[in-house]
């Protein structure tokens, strides 16, 4: 993996090889060490890029609102800085999914298949709105590690989490990567993002929707729904997993896009 870079676009990301070019983007609030089990087990067939969204791990954090919008164009420009304007692959955990749509809605040219993990198509609801408003009052009011604390028994399976204190650790030590500023402007760009479920039809990418089982931030039903209502989408259920599957069960999780990306290349 070749070190950390830094584009014009205040995003760091890392860059592995010339294969079939894969972008993963992380979840909320998280950073690119999220996807560091699929960097090594699948480094033998796709390129790796694996950015920080702006104010989250070491990418620095611009002053709130931030957008969906923004989030996918900060994307799209570190694919530039390396000079892919090939289609390439596009892999998206929770929010990094919402930056998927957004990606695909935006650069429609730049995408040619996508992984969605642990994400749903639909818009918040006025609830979860308002706990997004209500999770922006307390990390400016207590910090970041208020956040950290609030998500991390929910962001897991509950065995995972009671059995696992290396994960939870890591997990918990990169959420606190991510700057105040870098909370609230994702806070926000979840709460305001467009509703992508009209637009699954149009979507037609070869796709590959993986959900745990144990999933207690998104259910299960809103991952079926979109393997139903994309075009040509493989769904995997991963047992034993929460909403960070490709952590809690890496071997399951990285077997499927294994399968998918071959798939893929056999086609």
């Amino acid at each position: 993996m070749a070190p950390r870079q830094k584009s014009k676009y205040l995003m760091t990301f890392e860059d592995s090889a010339d294969r079939l070019p894969l972008q993963w983007i992380h979840g909320f609030p998280l950073s690119n060490l999220l996807w560091d089990p699929q960097v090594f087990d699948l480094a033998d067939i796709v390129r790796h890029i694996v950015p920080n969204l702006r104010g989250h791990g070491v990418s620095e954090a611009t002053a709130p609102p931030y957008s969906m919008a923004m989030f996918a164009d900060d994307c799209i420009a570190v694919l530039d800085d390396l000079g892919i304007e090939e289609p390439i692959m596009i892999g998206g955990l929770s929010m990094g999914g919402y930056v998927a749509f957004e990606i695909c809605r935006r650069h429609p040219e730049r995408i040619g298949g996508m992984i969605l993990a642990a994400t749903r198509a639909g818009a918040d609801t006025d609830e979860t709105k308002q706990r997004r408003d209500e999770a922006t009052k307390l990390v400016r009011d207590q910090g970041v590690e208020a956040i950290a604390d609030a998500m991390l028994p929910k962001l897991m399976a509950p065995q995972t989490y009671a059995k696992d204190p290396d994960l939870v650790h890591f997990v918990r030590e990169m959420m606190l990567e991510t700057s105040v500023d870098g909370v609230v402007g994702a806070l926000a760009a979840m709460r305001d993002r467009h509703d992508s479920v009209g637009d699954l039809p149009l979507f037609d990418l070869p796709t590959l929707v993986i959900h745990g089982d144990e999933d207690q931030l998104i259910p299960l039903a809103e991952a079926e729904r979109m393997a139903r209502e994309l075009p040509d989408a493989k769904l995997a259920v991963i047992p034993g997993a929460g909403h960070l599957p490709n952590l809690e069960q890496p071997e399951l999780f990285d077997d499927a896009v294994r399968e998918f990306l071959e798939g893929l290349y056999a086609e």
